[in-house]
């Protein structure tokens, strides 16, 4: 099975993808969450949490949903991605059964269905959790399929935001990074030795949007948001074989001039 979903290697390391432990800086924000004095209960939370993982694999589905204790800490915020697991748990048995039955059917071996979510901690800052998550998935055919998604979770609101919710809208987020966007990939490309085009007029000569894709934000001091990556799954920008790209992107005054007024305090360009 892991032979199977395994996908070209990605050609980027994020600078603000997950990472397994918490820096100084980040721990001294979490426990500072506003309206919560240092060692309250924001900071016991954290410190009591667990990540919590789920595997079911067996003949019929691989299926495993993982999220990390900086999540689990948040009450509301685990009871939305419990929800979230087992709602896709069930759409990949209820799935995995029409396979199952139209394989016997057709005389035909059934390849079990898989769903691999994890979700991992991109930045924790004294207003925002922000969660980065990449989905494997497989039913059937001749290989498996990659791809991504971003959450942000609002500690004053107490409510789940996409990255994108923080800017004024789509459109003002592309005019910040979309050129930052396009020669990204190009240069990504071209370390694989992969010339890119986009006057040839070919399938993959567009250079797409920064707002279609899955945005991650990051946080290099555990106060503000200063960091951006682009998540890209396969066929976006080239073939299957190319596998998925994540593109840094400069935390730039254009694009924090293009966040909304309400959160424009939690970020901090660096260019």
């Amino acid at each position: 099975m892991i032979a199977r979903l395994a996908l070209p290697l990605l050609l980027l390391l994020p600078a603000c993808s997950a990472e397994p432990e918490l820096t100084p800086a980040e721990k001294a924000a979490a426990a500072k969450v506003p309206g919560a004095p240092p060692g309250g209960p924001a900071e016991i939370a954290l410190e009591d949490a667990s990540p919590s993982s789920v595997r079911t694999e067996d003949a019929l589905i691989d299926f495993a949903y993982d999220y990390p204790r900086e999540a689990a800490a948040i009450a509301k915020l685990a009871a939305l991605l419990d929800r979230d697991r087992e709602v896709k748990r069930e759409a990949l048995i209820a799935a995995a059964r029409r396979d199952q039955a139209s394989a016997a059917a057709h005389g035909h071996a059934y390849n079990t269905n898989s769903h691999l979510q994890r979700w991992e901690r991109v930045a924790n800052t004294p207003r925002f959790l922000s969660l980065s998550a990449e989905i494997e998935t497989y039913s059937g055919g001749a290989h498996g399929m990659q791809t991504f998604d971003a959450l942000i979770w609002d500690r004053n609101r107490g409510v789940r935001l996409s990255p994108l919710d923080l800017f004024a809208s789509g459109e003002a987020f592309d005019r910040a990074v979309n050129a930052d966007l396009c020669a990204g990939i190009e240069r990504a490309k071209k370390a694989k030795g992969i010339l890119w085009s986009r006057e040839d007029g070919g399938v993959f000569s567009e250079c797409p949007s920064a707002s279609a894709q899955t945005v991650w934000l990051g946080s290099s001091d555990g106060r503000h948001l200063d960091r951006l990556t682009v998540a890209i799954a396969p066929y976006e920008v080239g073939p299957y074989a190319e596998g998925s790209y994540r593109i840094d992107l400069p935390m730039t005054a254009a694009l924090v001039h293009a966040v909304k007024p309400d959160f424009a305090r939690e970020f901090r360009p660096l260019r």
